[in-house]
């Protein structure tokens, strides 16, 4: 199998997503706080063999190419710019909205949860041009500031 994971760079958070290349699905997507990243990421590595790891051209990219690219297989940096407003209409292609929420215009719904893992996957899918599927349930996107044991 072919594993990619994708870091979306914040200062204070970072939005991380793990994805299979042959089925095109996400296998994990998350927040994390910035200081975590580097540990999930190697995780990820020590699991999955990661074939690269893309990153976003924006806030602290170049420290993280650096920085992962210390013992990662490959790096890249691709664009991000505008991934973070295509992240919600994305968001609501992949958790459709129920209940009254569907009576608002999609410019007035706001995710209720941080994008910033699937502001991953959208400059991801801009990159490859290829859209993945999201299985499962929303995911819990909450800023950890911890990787679970």
């Amino acid at each position: 199998m072919s594993f990619i994971a994708v870091i979306d760079p914040g200062r204070c958070k970072c939005g991380l997503l793990l994805v299979n290349l042959e089925n095109t699905r996400v296998i994990h997507g998350q927040v994390l706080s910035s200081d975590c990243v580097e540990a999930q990421l190697q995780q990820w590595n020590q699991t999955s063999k990661l074939e690269q790891i893309l990153i976003g051209d924006g806030t602290g990219s170049q420290t993280w190419k650096s920085q992962v690219g210390r013992w990662a297989p490959s790096t890249m940096l691709i664009p991000e710019k505008g991934t973070t407003l295509r992240a919600r209409s994305r968001y609501w292609e992949l958790w459709p909205v129920r209940g009254w929420q569907r009576l608002l215009p999609l410019g007035m719904r706001m995710p209720p949860v941080d994008l910033d893992a699937v502001a991953a996957l959208v400059m991801l899918e801009d990159h490859l041009g290829i859209r993945f599927t999201w299985p499962g349930e929303l995911p819990d996107f909450r800023v950890k500031t911890s990787l679970a044991r």
